[in-house]
């Protein structure tokens, strides 16, 4: 598997993503191939579509100031993190755990790095969306088949740094069923499903980082991953079958 980094300007408000791919992988030099994968950082495309917000345009609720003084927050960000959230966990002090979009994230997965003073970044609206539309119009432009990922960095319980989690994509199969494959024994595999796609955004965050690299994306080729036509919902589990989240509950 081979992994290229994809330098662009930086993004603003309003950029068309599209363009902005295109002409940095042309100035990389590199040509797509078919089954190739673009792995692209959830910032640049929240970015693009506009999901920046200036602090002092938002007007906390009550709930907001509560919550503020609670988890040692601003307040306006939390505001937003309430308009963002499905579910308020709980926190410790600078962060808030939520559920949003159906994943746990921390403050609802918005950000002050990558953004002007003043103002944060909102996940992408709508992940997979985003995925599916830029994957049509590359995929237009470059006259080959490919996939593509959003994706963002989330930490591990009990664990100190990020890994990679795919927000939504199109054009593989985000987990992959092991389940009657055989181990090294011959025994046959009862759980385990493969995170395809956060394992895909975990390796390209490698290139990517988390400062000023400049990177918000990187082209993946050779992966042994299953390709569709399309895209799927990244699956989510219950609560009660989730292995954190049951023990807690218990």
């Amino acid at each position: 598997m081979q992994l290229f980094a994809i330098r662009t300007p930086l993004i603003k408000p309003g950029d068309d993503m599209v363009q902005v791919l295109v002409e940095a992988i042309n100035s990389a030099g590199l040509k797509p191939q078919d089954n190739d994968i673009i792995v692209l950082a959830e910032s640049a495309v929240a970015t693009a579509e506009g999901r920046v917000v200036a602090l002092d345009s938002v007007k906390p609720s009550k709930k907001a100031l509560e919550l503020s003084k609670l988890y040692q927050n601003d307040p306006r960000k939390m505001e937003l993190i309430i308009r963002e959230s499905d579910e308020i966990l709980g926190g410790i002090p600078g962060v808030v755990v939520s559920i949003t979009k159906g994943v746990l994230s921390p403050s609802a997965g918005i950000d002050n790095s990558n953004a002007p003073e003043g103002h944060v970044v909102l996940l992408p609206e709508d992940p997979r969306r985003s995925a599916i539309e830029i994957r049509e119009r590359l995929i237009a432009e470059f006259r080959c088949n490919l996939a593509v990922i959003v994706g963002d960095s989330r930490t591990q319980p009990l664990r100190l740094g990020c890994v990679g989690i795919a927000l939504g994509c199109a054009g593989i199969e985000p987990v992959e069923d092991m389940r009657g494959h055989k181990d090294l024994f011959g025994k046959p595999l009862m759980i385990t499903r493969r995170a395809t796609a956060d394992n895909l955004v975990s390796a390209a965050q490698l290139i990517m980082g988390e400062a000023d690299e400049s990177t918000p994306a990187v082209l993946i080729r050779d992966a042994p991953v299953r390709f569709i036509e399309g895209s799927e919902d990244i699956p989510v589990i219950s609560r009660d079958g989730c292995l954190y989240f049951g023990c807690f509950r218990r």
